[in-house]
């Protein structure tokens, strides 16, 4: 096994760590994991655990990439495709809203840095190694 394939399955594991607690903490606790539950509706508190479901589905899927990493560039590519989107949506909000709190600028970082970096790293693996 390839040190970079070695080195890429590790960050793919340590980075899916975010969205898998993320999203299970927001299905568990709702809004309520950022403190904002006593200003939310009950369809918002749905919609919240909705995502934080679809969060965790993301993060999960990512692992499922991990032993073949190398093989997995259309299913790895549509995950971060779908971590950017929701990323230029949290950017959306920061232009529109204001600067959210220090998790959700992590968030950010992972979406439109981290992900897209991890993106390009699985590609150029993918395509030195099949």
């Amino acid at each position: 096994m390839s040190y970079s394939k070695r080195a890429l399955q590790l960050a793919v594991a340590a980075g899916g760590v975010v969205p898998i607690g993320a999203g299970l903490a927001g299905m568990l606790l709702g809004p309520g994991m950022v403190d904002a539950i006593s200003a939310v509706s009950m369809p918002m508190d749905s919609h919240y655990r909705y995502l934080s479901g679809l969060l965790l589905g993301i993060g999960l899927g990512f692992w499922i990439t991990i032993p073949n990493i190398e093989l997995e560039s259309r299913r790895f590519r549509m995950l971060a495709a779908i971590v950017v989107l929701g990323g230029i949506g949290r950017l959306w909000s920061l232009l529109a809203v204001g600067v959210p709190d220090r998790p959700m600028l992590f968030g950010l970082i992972m979406e439109l840095a981290v992900t897209p970096l991890l993106a390009f790293w699985q590609y150029r693996l993918s395509k030195r190694l099949s």
